[in-house]
């Protein structure tokens, strides 16, 4: 399979990666997913690592809550290195502080108010395979752990950015005050692990 990827990689001029792309791709990206799909340029299972090398930026939405926290720690590891110095990730995953707030009541006394609270919050835990979700903090931690100079928190479409501007594509939810339904970080730098 490596060869493959350095045959495919020799070939290819673009340097921005689109990983667990489903159908959602990007002409300007390399698509990569680990199923075949119309437009997917590699399929791949990405939690044996990243083949490429030298991108300028790397997008993942919804991806990174399906991967356990180890996985996602590697997987995010695995981005610093596939990204040039002045390289880009960003990533957009559901914020678990709205998946609690929105979902769960501890004070709730109705007994059917509490079962069906408590089928919600396990729905969003699992009902679309997640495996892991994060909040802002655990988020910033992450990527700082995975080698990451700098973290920035962004809402959907914004980046200072021109290349990560406008990518966010999954639907979306009603925000629960100052809580983002969804958390978009970019990190970039680089910090010696």
């Amino acid at each position: 399979m490596a060869g493959l990827f350095s045959r495919a990689l020799a070939r290819e001029s673009r340097d921005r990666l689109h990983v667990g792309c489903g159908k959602l791709v990007f002409p300007e990206w390399i698509n990569v997913d680990r199923r075949r799909a119309p437009g997917v340029d590699y399929v791949a299972d990405v939690r044996s690592g990243i083949r490429f090398r030298d991108l300028a930026h790397i997008y993942a939405e919804h991806f990174l809550e399906h991967l356990t926290e180890a996985e996602g720690v590697k997987f995010l590891r695995d981005c610093r290195t596939a990204l040039r110095e002045s390289g880009a990730l960003r990533v957009s995953t559901p914020n678990l502080d709205w998946v609690v707030a929105t979902h769960y009541s501890v004070g709730e006394r109705d007994p059917a108010r509490r079962r069906r609270q408590c089928r919600s919050i396990n729905r969003a835990f699992h009902g679309w395979d997640h495996r892991f979700l994060y909040n802002d903090a655990t988020l910033e931690h992450a990527l700082l752990t995975a080698g990451f100079g700098e973290v920035t928190f962004h809402e959907y479409g914004e980046s200072a950015d021109a290349a990560l501007q406008g990518l966010e594509k999954h639907e979306k939810y009603p925000d629960y005050g100052a809580l983002r339904h969804v958390l978009i970080a970019e990190a970039r730098g680089f910090v010696a692990l």
